[in-house]
């Protein structure tokens, strides 16, 4: 899911000082340079999202309405879930890509990105585990961007710069803009790498990370590669235990989405892009709040297609309370809902090809707008005493959500032995996740609703990260 992002008033408006003694060190490359001219990021695309929503949820609210008034509504709605249907069965049976585990020729280096702004419970931890990553010799630097941190995150920097050589600070002026998207534009043009690495602060990964991803870039056409989120502390309470099976029912999904030449999406922490797929499509978008789905948007855009893999996992903390998992998920459902209300037509000409585009059209119905029609549709059913007329769409969709959590959890667990009560424990843990995922019927339905009617305003908000250990 997106990644973490700034406090409202900790917003940035400036440049930050050059830093002479690293800028005197490094050579920026011509391809490394941002395409400030791409076509996807005029400022006139993001104008507007208030009025957009407002009409789309008109068209919603009005042709539920009007589904329950009409003697076909009900045969449009099969109708729906029968299309649906088919292209859910496409996704249950699809067999997953085969990926190469070797590394043909000379290792690609490598750049690893963090933004970090006030990390000093996992800052630590953070850096000793990328620096001895098994990679080549010397072929990746980390770069951590210190967002003006005002707690011990600069001298917890200072002293583990001294101790590992290919770790790099650069330290982000009090007046700078973009959140963590203007972080990571900042910090790009200062990398060598060939393949850009963003991780949050609070991430971990296993020492052979990079052995196992960077050969899925072997693939001309592969711009980017997401990482399946593992909780770290899911064991915590009901809230991380969601969240544990909600991260592999969404890479569960993303699997085999590609698997049928759909849309794979990136996460925002342990997500890889080639440097050529992000120079095109012009960077990181700092127009948005969830920096992770926009730019999904804008690499199928421009005809590059995204990995998402199971193994191996980056571990990051997960929210422990309702109302952090509250805030956390409308910023996410209202970054995804953004995508759609600034790149429309772009996505209608199918400027991604036919197949990517009809995947990403059958998710917004089934993630957006369903859940944005449930109150209108509730509503018409009480006050004309029937069933609500979505019902047959919305448990198919509640279906293939229960299908794809269970096969994620049994994908995870791959190489045990199998028992009647291994089963039963993987039923157990996918009851318990779908009450949990409920909470998106409100969160969407809610967002898609407040977009419409609330002046935008870009709103980070951190997640607050303790170290809490697996």
């Amino acid at each position: 899911m997106p990644a973490n992002s700034w406090p409202e008033n900790d917003a940035y408006d400036g440049i930050s000082d050059p830093l002479d003694s690293i800028l005197s060190d490094l050579s920026v490359d011509e391809e490394s340079e941002v395409n400030t001219d791409s076509v996807f990021l005029p400022p006139s695309r993001f104008k507007g999202r208030r009025g957009k929503a407002a009409l789309v949820l008109t068209i919603v609210w009005s042709g539920t309405i009007a589904l329950h008034l009409v003697s076909w509504g009900s045969i449009f709605i099969l109708g729906l879930t029968t299309m649906l249907g088919i292209h859910a069965l496409r996704i249950i049976f699809a067999k997953p890509r085969h990926h190469s585990q070797e590394i043909e020729g000379d290792l690609p280096f490598v750049s690893i990105l963090v933004a970090a702004k006030n990390e000093e419970s996992v800052i630590s931890r953070l850096v000793k585990n990328l620096c001895n990553l098994e990679y080549g010799n010397g072929q990746y630097e980390v770069w951590i961007i210190d967002d003006n941190s005002t707690d011990n995150t600069p001298l917890l920097l200072a002293q583990l710069k001294q101790e590992y050589q290919q770790l790099n600070v650069f330290r982000r002026d009090p007046e700078a803009s973009g959140g963590k998207s203007g972080a990571l534009n900042q910090v790009l043009p200062l990398t060598k790498g060939n393949i850009i690495a963003v991780f949050d602060a609070d991430a971990q990964v296993t020492p052979d990370l990079l052995l196992q991803i960077v050969p899925l870039f072997q693939k001309e056409r592969v711009g980017a590669v997401q990482m399946r989120k593992a909780i770290a502390n899911a064991k915590e309470n009901f809230w991380t235990k969601g969240q544990m099976a909600e991260m592999l029912l969404d890479i569960w999904f993303q699997q085999q989405r590609t698997a049928i030449s759909g849309i794979g999406e990136l996460r925002g922490n342990g997500q890889f892009v080639r440097r050529q797929a992000l120079a095109s499509c012009g960077g990181w978008n700092e127009e948005t709040i969830t920096d992770d789905l926009d730019l999904t948007i804008r690499l199928h855009l421009d005809k590059w297609d995204i990995e998402c893999v199971f193994h191996p996992p980056v571990e990051e903390e997960g929210v422990t309370n309702a109302t952090a998992l509250w805030h956390q998920r409308n910023r996410w459902a209202e970054g995804g809902y953004q995508r759609y209300l600034d790149y429309w037509d772009l996505i209608l000409e199918n400027r991604m090809g036919t197949k990517k585009t009809w995947d990403l059209l059958i998710f917004m119905v089934t993630m957006y707008i369903l859940p944005t029609a449930a109150i209108p549709d509730i509503l018409m059913a009480i006050a004309r005493h029937r069933p609500p007329v979505l019902t047959p769409v919305t448990s198919l969709s509640i279906g293939m959500s229960v299908v794809g959590m269970f096969a994620g959890l049994k994908h995870v667990r791959s190489d045990q032995q199998f028992k009647p009560s291994t089963y039963l424990m993987l039923l157990l843990q996918t009851l318990r996740g779908s009450l949990y995922m409920l909470h998106w019927l409100v969160v969407m339905g809610s967002t898609t609703a407040r977009m419409s009617f609330r002046p935008k305003r870009l709103k980070w908000v951190k997640t607050v990260h303790t170290g809490v250990e697996k």
